[in-house]
């Protein structure tokens, strides 16, 4: 039997499928390559030899997605395929909602007798919380067609399983809700290649390569310690142990629903901080307007996961997490293009 990767090329599917390959599981990969890396599929390829097969292709073709399972016995999909950028979703709504669709991947797995699947959600689904830490009882607000697509994915897979039940066939699901992955592969095998890039790490560290003249910091006069925004940081290695942790938790006949983050959050300055001590750059910050809609701190609750499997992130210290960038990042520059 075989786990289904979707998103295999991506920053997150890739680092799940080497985490798997390493666990001594057999994994099918599959990416439309539309924002994939083919430098991690082959890297992909030489870690797992015979127990990593890929294929390029699309969430949203039910009948290859059919074939696939099918052909592979494939038993569980880590579904991580997904548009997923807040400002993009706002211009191009309808391709978001097309995209982010799971009606054919969820036909598939009814045809192709599919037991268990872990979704991809997001703290999107939140919006911005009246409060943090926030926890899974927070109400749903989300402010984007990207957090709206992960919230409807989450009351569609509700109702599927609902009518699996009543058919009496065996089926779970997870939907983990991610606050801010970050970080690398610490073997710097894998690592995080966006073009352009959209997270706060990796844009800060394109200063100390040079790629950037400076760091703009969206506003320093908000309501935190430090007057700069907080967020939670999780590094993807603790990402994915997650997933594989809920994965084999699942029962038949069960839906869990987790935040997943470390607990505390880390400022912007905090982060061009950090970032200086592990480059040794000086790193030039200037302070600019705030952006429309950004709390000024959001983090997560894990309290539930920690209680329910047990799992806790590991990755805390923010010099580690921003290292395992660095490192990646100063020996690719180029990223995967090289």
């Amino acid at each position: 039997m075989a786990i289904l990767v979707t998103g295999a090329a991506g920053y997150i599917g890739s680092h799940a499928v080497q985490r798997l390959l390493a666990d001594g599981r057999t994994v099918v990969g599959l990416d439309n390559m539309g924002r994939g890396n083919t430098g991690a599929v082959e890297a992909l390829e030489k870690l797992g030899g015979k127990k990593f097969s890929f294929e390029q292709g699309d969430t949203t073709d039910r009948s290859h997605l059919e074939r696939l399972m099918m052909a592979h016995h494939v038993d569980a999909v880590l579904h991580f395929a997904a548009l997923s950028l807040v400002g993009e979703s706002v211009l191009r709504p309808l391709e978001y909602h097309r995209n982010n669709s799971l009606a054919p991947l969820l036909e598939a797995i009814r045809d192709a007798r599919v037991k268990r699947l872990v979704f991809s959600s997001t703290c999107a689904v939140y919006g911005q919380p009246p409060s943090t830490p926030v926890t899974e009882h927070a109400p749903f607000a989300p402010m984007s067609p990207y957090g709206m697509s992960k919230l409807h994915g989450e009351q569609v897979l509700d109702d599927f399983l609902e009518g699996r039940k009543l058919q009496k066939s065996p089926f779970a699901f997870a939907a983990l809700r991610y606050f801010n992955v970050a970080g690398c592969d610490r073997t710097s095998v894998l690592g995080e290649d966006h073009e352009p890039h959209s997270h706060i790490i990796p844009i800060v560290l394109e200063v100390a390569l040079g790629k950037r003249d400076k760091i703009t910091i969206f506003g320093d006069d908000y309501d935190t310690p430090d007057g700069t925004c907080v967020r939670d940081y999780i590094h993807v290695e603790d990402l994915v142990d997650a997933h594989l942790r809920v994965l084999d938790a699942l029962q038949d006949g069960e839906s869990r629903r987790y935040n997943l983050g470390i607990g505390k959050g880390y400022s912007v300055k905090d982060i061009i901080e950090s970032c200086r001590r592990v480059t040794g750059h000086a790193i030039p910050a200037e302070v600019g307007p705030r952006r429309p809609g950004d709390p000024p701190a959001l983090f997560a609750d894990p309290g539930k996961v920690q209680t329910e499997l047990g799992w806790k992130a590991e990755i805390t210290d923010l010099d580690t997490i921003i290292e395992s960038a660095w490192n990646w990042m100063r020996a690719n520059p180029e990223g995967y293009r090289a």
